[in-house]
């Protein structure tokens, strides 16, 4: 497949449980490497038109979580963890030694845990829009995970309509939306079902209590609350952007590309 100036390279690697992680390659082998991670309930493709507008000599790696896209997994464990280890699989199929992983959404938290899986590999952490959920701050009891979770048991369509809505600053085109929705809802299940509860269930104080990379939220300013600033400020770098909803590597795929791109070639 060839967008624009660079030619995407599908490829696979297999792992336990029957799984199969599809993943994109693009660029030289020998450049500095970035590795994209996608939301919940969304795919690779996310980045396809971000992968164009990055240097041509970044090589770059875009990676489909278990049962995400082209990815399939029959495996009973759909931890934040285990989503880490199809992305590590992808790093040692491609002999990546050193890359900057970036994550959107959920994909944030997974390359948080690339990070602590791969110290001596990963050298910055980059969270588009992912981390600065206040859910994620400190671990919820029974009862607060269960009222979490209720909704995305009994009405999954009601809950993907309202993240898509909170994710949305004020005057968001209702059309956009709208295409953000339907992608979102047609996650593969038990994937799309299990993955949210992975993410509620994760531990995100003791990850970034024990990565020692740099990381850096890229956080979209109406949605990042002074609660979340305060709270992260001491272990990462907070940088407020105007680029669109919740999905702006998506909406701003050229501005997205030279944050990504400032942070790899640093």
């Amino acid at each position: 497949m060839t967008v624009a100036s660079r030619t995407l390279e599908s490829r696979e690697v297999r792992r336990a449980d029957d799984t199969a992680i599809r993943y994109t390659v693009s660029g030289p082998a020998t450049g500095p490497t970035v590795v994209l991670v996608h939301g919940w309930a969304c795919n690779r493709k996310d980045y396809d038109v971000v992968t164009t507008f990055l240097p041509g000599e970044i090589r770059v790696i875009a990676v489909d979580l278990a049962e995400h896209g082209e990815s399939r997994s029959a495996r009973d464990v759909w931890t934040i963890e285990e989503f880490a280890r199809d992305v590590v699989a992808v790093l040692d199929a491609e002999s990546v030694r050193q890359c900057v992983v970036a994550g959107h959404s959920l994909g944030g938290a997974v390359v948080v845990e690339v990070g602590r899986l791969r110290p001596d590999t990963v050298t910055h952490i980059i969270a588009l829009d992912a981390l600065h959920y206040l859910f994620l701050f400190g671990a919820p009891d029974e009862e607060q995970a269960e009222g979490l979770l209720r909704t995305l048991r009994e009405d999954f369509g009601g809950l993907v309509r309202s993240m898509v809505e909170a994710g949305s600053p004020a005057g968001t085109d209702p059309a956009l939306k709208d295409a953000h929705f339907t992608k979102m809802v047609s996650v593969r299940q038990p994937a799309g079902t299990r993955a949210f509860e992975g993410l509620v269930a994760w531990n995100m104080e003791e990850a970034l209590s024990e990565v020692t990379q740099p990381i850096t939220v890229f956080g979209v300013r109406d949605l990042v609350t002074e609660e979340a600033i305060g709270s992260l400020a001491d272990r990462v770098e907070i940088v407020l952007v105007d680029l669109g909803t919740h999905h702006f590597p998506v909406e701003s795929p050229e501005a997205t590309a030279e944050l990504i791109a400032g942070i790899v070639n640093s």
